[in-house]
This record gives structure tokens, C-alpha cells and sequence, in this order.
């Protein structure tokens, strides 16, 4: 029976408790300890059995252990302080970006960071794997350090999914759902008490939009729902779940998430100077800030274009083309075509913005393209992510030398608090000063880690473990007793692990390329690893596979069959329903964390460095943030970074590196000690990795460098492209409307050097080249020398590239440029000559697709 009326019901907290609702509803006690600690104070069980749910802890519990604990003078003292220390963060008094920037909130612009997935807590279930983790880290750390932040997202109905594995060891999924009046998520409303409500355009109907708000520290987030009356029972069930396989559903939310979530923050009262697109599934939203320009600022779409692009950034986290959403020509105009007549675009025009050939019209729209083409900033999130996206998207800068293509890279970082565990952030106070996690990126704060006395640190990194165990012993149990397993089973589910062992930890999102069954690649050897008498190892894994996903559910199967196997059931156990609470026992008790990657394929990673802070060690392939961390004296390295063309000889040498330092360096090193002694060697890299690691590989300094590189330049370009009714806008558009028109008329002439063929290491060589501007001055275009050695296949390796200078000499419509090389290697080098666009305002010189090159490169030898 619908009933005909709702209201919503709050808990009764007794006065002198109050303060706990404004904590509960705060997602800053993820990363607060002692708030963790308060609340689970009030009951211990119901804390777990809620999911650590404040908000629905709170709710359940009884109001006789709500009164009880009102009437305890300790507990109401600790919650008092609790809640003090709260509200002076909240006021956000001296942080790190008022003291840098020194400017008025009123001042300083929004940054609006849009995400599919925020992983912000397993009791806030709206993420799947680690582009959600890194999305919830960069909101935390935006609230400590202060930035003028707002996150925008949806809120599914039934999150990602829930994991159970048959008898058989086959990821089966369940889907419950989510009551978002027991999440710590609040509806946002109008003044009267009703919903606030925001709508998109759909074929034939208006899809509305409620709004929710989660406030992680001093930053809202937004969150987008359609589950609400207003709309269909087919339109309500289009936030129900993460990454749909339907490919309609998919850019649905996309419309949802990038136009929908422009228009939820005009809604509050937001209007954002900079758009951070994490990933491309949010693109959408630079073609409403450039409708909102258009219909606000009487601008064309090529002025409105350069406004909205000045302000906004792109951050792909792919490595693969499988993993750029794209989309059907059919099913773009389906939802699109009204939209982009709208602002005034012809299709082609419209298809151009998402394809790299705007022709061709069995190509694609994706999504990264269309990011790509509406922002000034792109970047990728390692060094190694920065190649690899150069060569993956480099066909959106056509004749643009590879290393050139102008996406540049911030490696990604953790949220320390949210990852480390109580007793070794106790420990970090004690020697390294209670203001460590205030500046994390402080080296001589963590050369501090060496004072750390061995026997302590041992002991903390030894309970944890023990911890570790106890937690996968409970959930083993939980996982056999759900599927029907005996007593006997069940008693041997108690036993499994030993909390003296060497404890490998394997976790992630179960895609194939990640290459979990890499350590089954000989399992006989592996099982005489494990089962050492002596030296014994043991193996904690988890992750998901994605219900559409056949290859990596087999994964999963294979690994089950093998933990199950009678001789390695108690030294492997694959926990189910991997999530952030699992993944915070994990990476806090582990002796060792594995990471068996397709070289290139990892764009980043982030669960190495979380264990890197609780001084766990990394054993990882040379791939994302660990190929520029790796030093020997830190952890491990499979292979040396080789990458073969037969991908089974592939995995065969790296499981043969992996077993060879199992067997022959980690093995030895964690069992090698002194008597009763902790093992000193081991201890020595945990400090040299912690000491190296954690200043670097953190989500302030990530931050820092977004908001420095990326948010502070883009908010000043926004400012300046926005003022004066536009001007510096339309006059950037103009320029490049005109500068296309033109092009085709330069051409590149004679080109000459002061040397012949071959030169010595040390000779300087003059370069002249006789350039027809056609139409153009000398100050729309640069000239370049652009020149290095020759590679195999007979190409410029790596160019650098020098500017040539105008001179007054003429011939006819030819002026004569010049330029210098100096030649400080021998071999074999070449040089040629091409054009630029030149403009003071424009981020990069590949802003335009113009370029041209002199017909040949010219050789010489040195």
C-alpha cells in the first residue's frame, strides 16, 4: 500500500549529546580516529552490524543507551572535545591555501570536481574501485588544505554491487539497496521544505533530478538522484546502479552527471570558475557552461567555447582505448540532437568535438575526445600515464611529435588519515611530531623516521597483522556459513592464516589485465613457497570482477580452486566483497603488497602507497606510480620493465622473477633474524620506504600540485577571458577563426645551413629558412628549428625544438628566418623546419590542430 504522505523521522539525542548528529552527518570522521572512537564507544557491535554507519547507528540504537550514555561524564566530556576540535576545523581558519594564495574566499572562484564515483567510506556505497578511492581522497585533502572545492555526483540506489562466490568459486552478484535517509547524506531543500529539483532535456520528457548533499569536512558534495516521484518507473531506475554494461543507461548518467550537475549547482547557488573532469563520463558539462555563456553573456558558441575551455580540466585515468566511454552516432543524436542545435552547432560540428575525424561517420563519440576538446588543461596521473596517454591520444594532435602532444601529469597521492592505522599514526605523533600530517610533504619531518626504535615499530606492525588475521578468520567463517559449509568447516575457518607469518596482500578491481592469477602460473611451486616449514607464506586476496566481465570472473574461479586446495587452504584465502573496509585491514596488516599489472596497462595505482604508510613493502611490476618510485633499497621490482610481443612468454619470465624473489630476497630477508630479535634488515627497508615514499606519494602533495598547476592558472584564465563582456574571449576566437582561413597560404621555402654534411661535437650550425607568411604577419606564427638524433627507422628521436628569429631579408613574398644549433653528441642527427600558431594568450602551442613542416628533414653527421 503507497502511503499518502511521508515524513522523515530523526533519532531523539539527549541535549548533551546533540553534537554527535553534526559528526554522524560529516564525513569527516572517516579520517578522524577519535571520532571513530566516540562512536563506537556507544556500542561496539552495532557499529559493525551498521556498515560503521554513524547516521544509521545512530538511528538504531537504543534511547536507553543514548540516555545511559548522556548521563556519563566521560563520555560527554569526550564528545565535547570531539566536538570543539570540529567546529574550530570547520571555521577553516589559516590553511595551507589561504596562507599561499592570500585571498578572500570571496575572491578566490570555486573549483567544481565532477566524478562518476566518490569512494569516500563503505557505509557511503557509491563507488566501485580506484577512480572512486582517488576521486573521495581528493575531496578529503581539499578540505585540509583549505581549497575553495565542491564535489558533484550521483548517488545510486543500489551502489556497484554486492559480491558472494558459488561453490564453485563463481562471482555471483546481489544488489541491495540503499535507504539514503540512514547514509550520512542529507536532501537539499528549498526554503519552503521541498526538494530542491533540477531537470534535463530527454527525447519527449523531462528527466528531474533531486539533489543530495554529503559534507566532507569543509567540502559539499553534491549528489545527483532520479528516484523520486517526478519521474517514470523506467527514469527512476537510471541512477540505480554504477557502471551499467547498457550502454543507453551509461549516457544517460553521463547527461545526468555533466549538464544535470552544471545545472544542481546554478540550483545552490554555485557558480564554479574552474570544472576538474575526473575522467571523461562528466564532458557533458562544457557544453552547458558554454550554453549558460551563450544565453548569459550574448556570446557565439567559438567565444562562449574559449571562455568555459579556459576554466576547465581534463584528468583521464585510462590507459587502454577499451576503457574510453564511447558511444553510437544513433544513440548521441537520440539524446543530443536537440542540444547541440540549441547552442547553434550543425552536426558535424557537434560529432567533431567526440572524433578525431568529424567524416567519418562510423567512428565513435568518445567521451575523453570530447574533454580533451573542451578544456585547456589535460593531464595524466603518473610519469609512466603520461607517455602512455601521449601515444593514446596523440591522433587528437595530428602531426604533433609524441612527446609534444601537451598532456602533461600529477601523479596520483593518498589521503594519509584515511589509510593509516590508529596505533602507527600514534606512532608518527611520538617520533615524528604531532604535525606530521599537517605537512606530509615535509621531508625532514619524515627523516625522523629513522629514530623510530626497531622493537617498537616491529611490535605495532606485528598487531596489526595479528588483526589482519583475525578479521579474515571472522569473514572466512561468515563466507563458508553463508554457503552451507559443515561445523568441522567452519572450525577450520578459525584456524586458517598464522599471525607470524610473512603475509602477501593482493587487492583490486578484477580486471584481466591486472593479472591476478599470474602467481597460479606454476602452482606447484607456488605451494612449496607457501607451505615452507621453516619459512612459511601465506596470501590474502580480494577484489571484484565486473558482472559483465566473463574473463576476470574465471579469474576469480581459478584462484578459488587453488586456496581451496587441501595442502594451501590455511596459507590462501580470497576474502569476498572487497571494499574500503576490507581494503583498510589490508593494506594496515600486510607484510607485503603484490601488484601484477600488464606493463603500461595501470595508469596509476594507489594501494601500494597506502601501505607504504603503515610500513608495509611493495612487489609490484614497473608499471604507474611505481616505476618512478621504485629504488632497490625500497621493495621489489618483477622484471626490469621488458615488455615481449607474446604475451603467455610474457607472464611466464615475470611469475618466474615473482618466484624467484619470493624464494631468494623476501623470504630470507623477512626470516632472517637475530635470536628472538625482529628481523633488522626488513625493518631498515620498512624505514627507507616509509622515509622515501610517504612525503612524496600523498594526496596533499597531489593537491597541491593540481591547485598550483592547474586550478590557480585556470582560475586567473577564466577571470581574464570572462572580463570586459568577454573581450579577451571573442578576441582569442576571432584570432583563430581567421588564423584558419589563412593557413593554407604560408608556405615553408628554401632551407639552408652554414655547414655541410658532417660536422664536429662542439660546432654550432646556422639554420635559414625562407618562410611565405601568405596573409599572416610574423607575429601570429613561430618559426622552429626542430631537431635530434635519428632512430632506426629513420626519424627524429625526441626532437628539441629551438626558435628561429624573423630578419629583415626579403626575396619577393619570402622573409628570412634564422636560427642556431649546437651539436654537444656524435652520431647520426637530423633537423627540419615547421610553423606554429603564436598567440601570448594561448595555453599551449598545439591549442589550434595548425601546423605545418618543411617536406624533408634534412640529415647531417657529427
Amino acid at each position: 500500500m503507497k502511503p499518502i504522505r511521508t515524513v522523515e523521522v530523526t533519532p531523539f539525542l539527549p541535549p548533551e549529546l546533540e553534537c554527535l548528529r553534526e559528526l554522524a552527518y560529516n564525513l569527516k570522521w572517516t579520517w578522524d580516529h577519535e571520532t571513530i572512537k566516540l562512536f563506537r564507544r556507544l556500542d561496539r557491535d552495532l557499529w559493525d552490524s551498521t556498515g560503521h554507519n554513524p547516521v544509521l547507528l545512530l538511528g538504531t540504537i537504543s534511547q536507553e543507551r543514548l540516555n545511559e550514555a548522556a548521563s556519563d561524564e566521560g563520555f560527554v566530556n569526550q564528545a565535547n572535545r570531539i566536538c570543539q576540535k570540529h567546529y574550530e576545523y570547520m571555521k577553516a581558519e589559516g590553511t595551507w591555501y589561504d596562507k599561499t594564495f592570500k585571498k578572500p574566499k570571496s575572491e578566490a572562484g570555486t573549483v567544481a570536481y565532477f566524478s562518476a564515483e566518490f569512494g569516500l567510506s563503505d557505509a557511503l556505497p557509491i563507488y566501485s574501485g580506484g577512480l572512486g578511492i582517488l576521486a573521495g581522497d581528493h575531496v578529503k585533502a581539499a578540505s585540509e588544505l583549505g581549497l575553495p572545492l565542491v564535489g558533484v555526483g550521483i548517488v545510486y540506489q543500489q551502489g556497484y554491487f554486492r559480491q558472494y562466490l558459488n561453490a564453485d568459486g563463481w562471482q555471483q552478484e546481489r544488489y541491495p539497496i540503499n535507504d539514503f535517509y540512514n547514509l550520512p547524506i542529507i536532501p537539499v531543500k528549498e526554503k519552503d521544505g521541498s526538494p530542491v529539483l533540477v531537470s534535463v532535456d530527454f527525447p519527449g520528457r523531462k528527466l528531474f533530478l533531486r539533489i543530495w548533499k554529503a559534507q566532507v569536512g569543509r567540502v559539499p558534495l553534491y549528489l545527483l538522484d532520479t528516484n523520486i516521484p517526478e519521474n517514470s518507473k523506467v527514469d527512476e531506475d537510471i541512477t540505480d546502479a554504477l557502471y551499467k554494461a547498457d550502454r543507453e543507461i551509461r549516457i544517460q548518467q553521463e547527461i545526468i552527471l555533466g549538464i544535470g550537475g552544471m545545472r544542481a549547482l546554478k540550483a545552490v547557488g554555485i557558480e564554479p570558475t574552474v570544472c576538474h573532469m575526473n575522467e571523461g563520463h562528466s564532458a557533458f558539462l562544457g557544453l552547458e557552461r558554454i550554453r549558460i555563456l551563450m544565453e548569459e553573456q550574448k556570446l557565439t558558441f567559438a567565444e562562449a567555447k574559449e571562455v568555459a575551455a579556459a576554466g576547465q580540466i581534463f584528468t583521464t585515468h585510462t590507459a587502454v582505448p577499451a576503457g574510453i566511454d564511447k558511444f553510437a552516432p544513433e544513440l548521441v543524436d537520440k539524446y543530443m540532437a536537440d542540444y547541440y542545435r540549441s547552442v547553434g552547432l550543425s552536426r558535424r560540428d557537434f560529432f567533431a568535438l567526440g572524433r578525431i575525424n568529424p567524416d567519418d561517420e562510423t567512428e565513435l563519440f568518445s567521451m575523453a575526445n570530447l574533454a580533451i576538446n573542451l578544456s585547456s588543461r589535460t593531464n595524466a596521473v603518473s610519469k609512466l600515464h603520461g607517455v602512455v596517454s601521449r601515444e593514446l591520444f596523440k591522433d587528437n594532435w595530428k602531426n604533433v611529435p609524441e612527446h609534444e602532444v601537451p598532456i602533461s601529469h600529477i601523479t596520483n597521492g593518498v589521503h594519509t588519515r584515511s589509510w593509516i592505522s590508529k596505533e602507527m599514526a600514534d606512532l608518527f605523533d611520538r617520533y615524528l611530531g604531532p604535525k606530521w600530517s599537517e605537512d606530509i610533504s615535509d621531508q625532514n619531518i619524515w627523516n625522523r623516521v629513522a629514530d623510530i626504535p626497531d622493537n617498537e615499530l616491529w611490535r605495532i606492525h606485528e598487531m596489526r597483522r595479528q588483526r589482519l588475521v583475525n578479521f579474515c578468520r571472522k569473514r572466512l567463517a561468515k563466507q563458508m556459513e553463508d554457503r552451507g559449509a559443515t561445523l568441522s568447516e567452519l572450525d577450520e575457518a578459525a584456524s586458517v592464516l598464522d599471525p607470524e607469518v610473512l603475509t602477501i596482500g593482493f587487492a583490486r578491481r578484477m580486471a584481466t589485465y591486472k593479472r591476478a592469477t599470474l602467481l597460479l602460473k606454476d602452482p606447484e611451486r607456488l605451494a612449496k613457497i607457501l607451505t615452507n616449514k621453516h619459512r612459511p607464506v601465506q596470501i590474502i586476496m580480494a577484489g571484484k570482477a565486473h558482472p559483465e566481465d566473463q574473463p576476470a570472473k574465471e579469474l576469480i574461479r581459478q584462484v578459488m580452486h587453488f586456496c581451496r586446495r587441501e595442502d594451501v587452504r590455511a596459507h590462501f584465502v580470497f576474502l569476498e566483497d572487497y571494499d574500503m573496509n576490507v581494503a583498510r585491514w589490508m593494506v594496515e596488516g600486510v607484510d607485503v603488497w603484490l601488484n601484477t599489472p600488464v606493463r603500461f596497462a595501470e595508469a596509476s595505482g594507489t594501494s601500494g602507497m597506502k601501505v607504504a604508510f603503515n610500513g608495509g613493502l611493495n612487489l609490484s611490476i614497473l608499471d604507474g606510480w611505481w616505476d618512478e618510485a621504485y629504488e632497490p633499497h625500497l621493495g621489489w621490482a618483477i622484471g626490469r620493465g621488458e615488455v615481449y610481443d607474446d604475451t603467455d612468454y610474457q607472464a611466464e619470465v615475470e611469475s618466474n622473477a615473482l618466484y624467484d624473489l619470493l624464494e631468494k630476497e623476501i623470504v630470507p630477508a623477512f626470516y632472517t633474524r637475530d635470536q628472538d630479535r625482529p628481523p633488522k634488515a626488513w625493518l631498515s627497508r620498512m624505514k627507507k620506504s616509509m622515509l622515501s615514499l610517504c612525503p612524496v606519494f600523498n594526496i596533499n602533495r597531489m593537491v597541491r600540485e593540481y591547485t598550483t598547476q592547474m586550478y590557480i592558472p585556470s582560475l586567473k584564465r577564466y577571470g581574464e577571458f570572462l572580463a570586459g563582456g568577454a573581450a579577451k574571449a571573442k578576441q582569442m576566437s576571432h584570432w583563430k577563426q581567421d588564423l584558419k582561413q589563412k593557413w593554407s597560404g604560408l608556405r615553408i621555402g628554401a632551407v639552408e645551413e652554414s655547414t655541410g654534411d658532417s660536422i664536429k661535437v662542439g660546432d654550432d650550425m646556422t639554420i635559414k629558412a625562407w618562410i611565405d607568411l601568405g596573409e599572416l604577419t610574423a607575429e601570429d606564427v613561430v618559426v622552429q628549428i626542430y631537431h635530434g638524433p635519428i632512430d632506426n627507422c629513420g626519424d627524429i628521436a625526441d626532437g628539441v625544438v629551438i626558435a628561429m628569429k624573423p630578419q629583415a631579408d626579403k626575396q619577393g613574398t619570402q622573409r628570412l628566418f634564422t636560427g642556431h644549433v649546437s651539436y654537444s653528441t656524435s652520431g647520426r642527427h637530423g633537423y627540419t623546419v615547421r610553423i606554429l600558431p603564436h598567440h601570448k594568450d594561448t595555453v599551449s602551442p598545439f591549442d589550434t590542430p595548425l601546423i605545418l613542416w618543411a617536406n624533408q628533414p634534412q640529415g647531417v653527421k657529427v
